[in-house]
C-alpha cells in the first residue's frame, strides 16, 4: 500500500553508548564544579566569622589576656637605646653646682617633685654655698629656705647634720665612696648613687624611684616591688657603665611618656617590644585603698 509524505513518522536514532557517557561525565563534572564552590564559599564565610570573633574578643578581652599573647620581658638594649632616641637630653634635673649642692638637693627631693626642689635651693644656697656655712647654722634658721617641702623640719636637720659631719671628718668635701655616703644623716644609698653616678659617673647601683620601679616593672624587667630587690634585677640585667643613664632615662620617660595614671602608649617608641603597652596603666601602680573600711 502506498503512503504519502504526512503519514510518515520520524523515528529518532536512538543516541550511541558513547554519546550517553560523554553527557553523564558532563553533568558530574558540572555538579562537582558547583558542589567545590560551594564548599569554598563556606569556608570563606566561617574564615569570616572567625576573624570577626577573634577581633570582638581581642578587644573584650581583659588587659592580663590580652598581655598573656605579648613577650614577657622588653630586651634591655633595644629598650634603652629606643629611649636615648626619644629622650636625648636625659639627665638629672635637681639644679646644682657641684657635689654638694647636688647631695643637698636630693636629700629634700624625698617625698617631693624636684620642681619644688628647684623652687627652694636658690636662696638656700646663696645664704648657705657650701658644707662649713651650712654645718655653722641651727636647723631652725634652715627651716625658712625649705618650709615649701615636706617633712621641711627633718630636712633642715639632716642637711645641717649631713654638712657638720662633711666638715668633722672629710674636710668639707662630699666623699667619693657609697660607703661613707650612707653615713651622712639623711642620706641612703638611693641619694649616695645619685651623687656617684650624675658627678663622677661611679655609682654602685641603679637609682629606683617611684618611676624607674613602675616603668621597669611595665618593661618585664622585674616582678618586685621592694625597690632594693629592684635594684638587684636591674644590675643583673643592665651593664654596669648603663647604670646611671638607665636611671634617668626611665625618670625623662616616667614624667613625660609612662605615666602612672593613662600611660601614653599610642605616643611610645616601646609600644612594640613592651609586653605591657596599651594595658601599662594596669601594671606598675601601688593597689587603690579601700576606703569602705
Amino acid at each position: 500500500m502506498s503512503t504519502t509524505k504526512h503519514e510518515v513518522k520520524q523515528v529518532k536514532k536512538p543516541a550511541s553508548s558513547a554519546a550517553k557517557k560523554s553527557a553523564a561525565s558532563a553533568t558530574s563534572a558540572k555538579r562537582a564544579a558547583a558542589k567545590n564552590a560551594a564548599a569554598k564559599k563556606a569556608t570563606a564565610k566561617k574564615a569570616a566569622r572567625g576573624t570577626a570573633d577573634a577581633g570582638s574578643a581581642k578587644k573584650h578581652a581583659t588587659p592580663a589576656a590580652r598581655s598573656s599573647t605579648k613577650q614577657k620581658m622588653a630586651p634591655p638594649a633595644l629598650a634603652l637605646e629606643k629611649l636615648r632616641e626619644m629622650h636625648p637630653d636625659a639627665h638629672c634635673e635637681l639644679d646644682h653646682v657641684g657635689p654638694f649642692q647636688l647631695l643637698v638637693a636630693t636629700v629634700l627631693s624625698a617625698q617631693t617633685t624636684d620642681v619644688n626642689v628647684n623652687k627652694a635651693t636658690p636662696k638656700l644656697f646663696e645664704r648657705f654655698p657650701d658644707a662649713r656655712s651650712l654645718a655653722q647654722a641651727d636647723p631652725t634658721d634652715v627651716e625658712p629656705y625649705v618650709s615649701t617641702l615636706g617633712f621641711f623640719r627633718q630636712k633642715a636637720k639632716s642637711i645641717v647634720g649631713l654638712s657638720k659631719k662633711l666638715v668633722e671628718e672629710f674636710g668639707g668635701e662630699v666623699p667619693r665612696r657609697l660607703d661613707d655616703l650612707v653615713k651622712l644623716p639623711g642620706v641612703g644609698r638611693k641619694t649616695a648613687n645619685v651623687v656617684l653616678g650624675v658627678i663622677w659617673n661611679t655609682p654602685e647601683g641603679v637609682v629606683v624611684d617611684t618611676h624607674v620601679q613602675r616603668i621597669s616593672q611595665r618593661l618585664g624587667w622585674t616582678k618586685n616591688t621592694d625597690p632594693v630587690k629592684i635594684e638587684q634585677d636591674l644590675m643583673h640585667l643592665i651593664p654596669r657603665n648603663e647604670w646611671d643613664m638607665t636611671s634617668h632615662l626611665l625618670i625623662f620617660h616616667g614624667r613625660r611618656v609612662c605615666f602612672a595614671r593613662k600611660p601614653n602608649c599610642e605616643g611610645c617608641a616601646l609600644n612594640t617590644i613592651c609586653p605591657s603597652a596599651f594595658d601599662a596603666e594596669h601594671v606598675g601602680r601601688k593597689p587603690k585603698r579601700d576606703r569602705s573600711a
